[in-house]
């Protein structure tokens, strides 16, 4: 297969998760070999690679940093341009964080998805490894263990130790379509976790426009008015499963599936596209990037 680029420009305006910062951003075609390079318009044109060795911080997010230049939640973005087959592009950003949208990779996907991609005559440099990789977190029994491979493929299993959620098991591979079963997952939080953040301020773009809240635990009438107050909301309805989100679930698992998206993303700082079997088990940024440095140090 050849390597891809993108046949347009594609703009999106948005607040990021973190900071609440307004953001314009734009995606753009790149020459053969570039890679996923992010590039701060506002600092100069400070050029940040998506490679793990730039991973300067995983609480919450990843964010990526070259010199003072830096960029956050940059998982769902580089997800998307994976799941479509971009080889290569430019991230052109006019802030400190990628802006969240709908808190998936659906608006990235369906606006490339109108024109495809660009074939660029090259032959893709897959990411390939000889032998088995593994990371682990002991304090919470986390894993992630990468296998040689003749195309890629990813198992994942999430267990948050939560009745709302259960433990959900989700896998992708050449026969799953990222743009119509992934790509659309939004990010997920525990409303108790978040209701402290909330309160000091410290999600500053975080809404029910942008993120699934789970009710794990029971939530009195007077709670649920702060968080709409909190959030500019009228106070929100909890599901019966115990999930406040816009429009209810998009699927089922879709928990899962975001956190499948976010492993796609994160596994893209190996430095190109992966051709490797991934079995992950209760992963999170730190421990997917963690995998990408060693996937990049046995490449």
């Amino acid at each position: 297969m050849n390597q891809h680029t993108l046949k347009q420009t594609y703009s999106f305006n948005g607040k990021g998760l973190h900071t609440g910062k307004v953001v314009n951003l734009r995606l753009c075609p790149a020459p053969v070999d570039t890679g996923i390079v992010f590039v701060r318009t506002d600092l100069g044109g400070a050029r940040i690679p998506a490679i793990a060795s730039n991973v300067s911080s995983t609480r919450r997010s990843t964010q990526l940093g070259a010199g003072a230049a830096k960029v956050g939640t940059v998982e769902h973005v580089l997800s998307a341009l994976t799941g479509l087959g971009v080889d290569n592009a430019l991230v052109e950003l006019d802030g400190p964080e990628v802006p969240i949208l709908d808190g998936s990779a659906r608006l990235y996907v369906e606006a490339v998805l109108r024109d495809g991609t660009l074939d660029q005559g090259a032959a893709r440099k897959w990411v390939t490894i000889s032998k088995e990789i593994e990371v682990r977190n002991e304090k919470s029994g986390s894993w992630i263990k990468i296998s040689p491979a003749q195309e890629p493929s990813i198992e994942l299993t999430i267990d948050f130790g939560s009745d709302v959620i259960g433990v959900q098991k989700v896998s992708y591979t050449k026969d799953v379509s990222y743009s119509s079963q992934i790509a659309s997952c939004r990010t997920f939080c525990f409303l108790h976790e978040i209701l402290p953040q909330l309160a000091l301020g410290l999600i500053k773009g975080g809404d029910l426009d942008n993120a699934i809240l789970v009710v794990e635990k029971p939530v009195s009438k007077f709670a649920l008015r702060f968080v709409a107050r909190l959030l500019g909301k009228q106070a929100p309805q909890v599901s019966q499963k115990g999930f406040l989100a816009e429009g209810g679930l998009r699927f089922a698992d879709e928990c899962g599936r975001h956190k499948l998206l976010d492993l796609i993303g994160d596994l893209r700082l190996c430095g190109g596209m992966p051709c490797l079997r991934v079995e992950a088990y209760k992963p999170g940024h730190a421990l997917n990037t963690a995998a990408a440095r060693d996937i990049l140090k046995n490449i």
